[in-house]
């Protein structure tokens, strides 16, 4: 496959995300819902409802919860908490609640950031039935002894898990697995840029034919890629690389955690992309905790599965707070994004693994024509050390990017340079036993 072109995605990117960004997610519910018909208008996606109860490894599809309306109002009427004002005001997935309380027992059921007194922080109850609300700790500390009446009209009922899948077949079954979760409310970062960079990149991979299948699940977190694993164990053999997105909006570097196998294709390929670029970026280890990277590499599937981020989660003030809105994201950073994923696409779309065919000594170049051109490239001297390397590394057991990484030199060359030499014959592809 061609380089993917995006001249026009950043306007795309961005204004995807400030669709989706008011809209209140949770695990289950009509937000997914309708978030999921939002990015079906952008890609081709198959919408999946799993029902309540249904048992999905060691997990359940736990019930499914709305919310319509959620408050807290003083004595004289006021009303001092509001979900309609921010959805990150109620406790995600409290349950149904009418009431009066006095200040101490309300204490009791709010959630504020002393540290940062003017966000609200996001919280959740999903496996434990409570309720809650989340404001801001100046407005907490501003609360005075009185009757409250709380009030939170949600609703939690056997229903369904819900979970968007686009897939896009290619010359081989084999696939690229993309995943990125959906089930946060009103946090631009963490995780709508995941969300509307996975969609953007379906919905250009839905106009090329492509060497691999490509996959891209839009599930809410843990719950979500448990099930999706649960209901598709007997094709797991196929996914070669697989890509958990998320935080690619903000102005941090890029951070790749690599697969719990540590050295499969798609590491290499990361690793690659980031030694011969000049974007600010760190290599991770695998750890069994962060996105659902953790699921895919669980003992039982160990599926070369890394994720991509560009903060940590957990390790910026912004992370679960009323912060990470809009004016979080840099929209440059986040189309920068969009080009490195796309970058690893390419390369992996082009890696492949070649024969020198005059592998004794080294090859008259001039006699082909490749001196020539190589005097006609902008990178002259780049290019003619691609075209060394490739003959000399070109073996059977080394491919493109395995080239590319003891070079140093970017992919983009080595496949020009490869694609020289195939035009004069030096090169013969090998067709790896899998």
């Amino acid at each position: 496959m061609d380089q993917i072109q995006h001249s026009d995605q950043s306007t795309k990117l961005m204004s995807l995300i400030e669709e989706l960004y008011p809209i209140n997610r949770s695990i289950t519910g009509d937000g997914v819902r309708k978030s999921l018909a939002i990015l079906k208008q952008h890609v081709p996606l198959e919408i999946h409802e799993i029902p309540t109860g249904t048992k999905v490894l060691d997990w359940e599809v736990p019930k499914e919860w709305n919310v319509r309306e959620a408050w807290v109002k003083n004595s004289k009427g006021e009303k001092i908490i509001d979900f309609s004002v921010s959805n990150l005001h109620l406790l995600n997935y409290s349950v149904p609640v009418h009431k009066e309380v006095d200040l101490s027992e309300l204490k009791k059921h709010l959630f504020t950031l002393p540290d940062h007194p003017t966000w609200i922080p996001y919280r959740t109850s999903y496996y434990n039935e409570n309720w809650g609300f989340c404001l801001a700790h100046n407005d907490y500390v501003k609360l005075k002894e009185d009757r409250y009446e709380v009030f939170i009209d949600s609703e939690l009922s056997n229903g369904h898990l819900t979970y968007g899948e686009f897939y896009h077949p290619g010359e081989s079954e084999e696939e690229f697995l993309f995943v990125t979760h959906i089930c946060h409310p009103s946090l631009a970062n963490d995780n709508l840029t995941g969300m509307s960079v996975a969609a953007q990149l379906g919905a250009l991979l839905n106009t090329k034919s492509t060497r691999y299948s490509y996959r891209i699940l839009f599930l809410p977190v843990t719950i979500g890629a448990i099930t999706w694993l649960s209901l598709n164990e007997d094709r797991l053999d196929r996914i070669k690389f697989g890509l958990v997105l998320s935080l690619l909006g903000d102005k941090g570097p890029f951070h790749y955690k690599k697969s719990r196998r540590g050295d499969a294709l798609i590491d290499t390929i990361v690793e690659t992309y980031f030694q011969n670029s000049d974007v600010e970026s760190e290599l991770l280890e695998f750890s069994p905790y962060g996105y659902d990277e953790r699921q895919f590499c669980s003992p039982g599937f160990n599926l070369p599965v890394g994720r991509l981020t560009r903060a940590l989660h957990g390790e910026f003030p912004e992370y679960h707070t009323s912060a990470d809105d809009l004016t979080f994201i840099d929209q440059k950073k986040l189309i920068e994004s969009f080009e490195v994923i796309s970058a690893i696409i390419t390369m992996a779309e082009n890696d492949r693994t070649f024969l020198n065919t005059n592998p004794k000594g080294e090859p008259q170049l001039g006699r082909r024509g490749l001196f020539k051109q190589i005097g006609g490239q902008h990178n002259t001297k780049e290019f003619q050390m691609a075209l060394l390397w490739v003959l000399n590394l070109s073996d059977g057991e080394n491919s493109l990017v395995d080239i590319a990484k003891k070079s140093g030199l970017d992919f983009y060359i080595i496949n020009m340079a490869t694609q020289a030499l195939l035009a004069v014959n030096l090169l013969r592809e090998v067709e790896l036993i899998k």
